[in-house]
């Protein structure tokens, strides 16, 4: 698969699970430049933090090949564990990461981030523009 095929850039939906099989779902923006990985996420707020409301955090890390780590860092409503680590694992057609999140000696799980597939349309059609 070509560097530009993994490229990671666009919008995910993903799900957290607690080791009590407790999930959350959230929604990551992703840019990719050259496997260097920035952006942000949003999710509900748990109610042990706030009643009603929606978390946000930036992310910053990195792709390399179908290895995909990076850092959850949140905007400061989560007042005791502010940043989460995840490593996860692209799939073939760039469309999956699953993997493991990490809250270092306090909790993990797993996670798993979904987006649509690229069409041959829609690649072609960007090739066309390029050219």
């Amino acid at each position: 698969m070509s560097a530009d095929a993994q490229n990671l850039t666009g919008v995910w939906q993903g799900l957290y699970t607690y080791a009590n099989g407790e999930s959350v779902s959230f929604v990551a923006t992703l840019i990719d430049s050259s496997g260097a990985l920035s952006g942000s996420t949003h999710e509900p707020c748990p109610r042990a933090v706030s009643a009603s409301g929606t978390l946000y955090a930036t992310l910053a890390g990195s792709r390399s090949g179908s290895a995909v780590e990076f850092r959850k860092t949140y905007d400061g409503k989560v007042p005791r564990f502010h940043a989460v680590d995840y490593a996860g694992t692209l799939n073939a057609d760039a469309t999956e990461v699953e993997g493991r999140w990490v809250i270092r000696g306090v909790w993990s799980g797993k996670f798993l981030m979904i987006r649509p597939a690229r069409t041959e349309e829609s690649v072609e059609r960007k090739a066309t523009q390029r050219a």
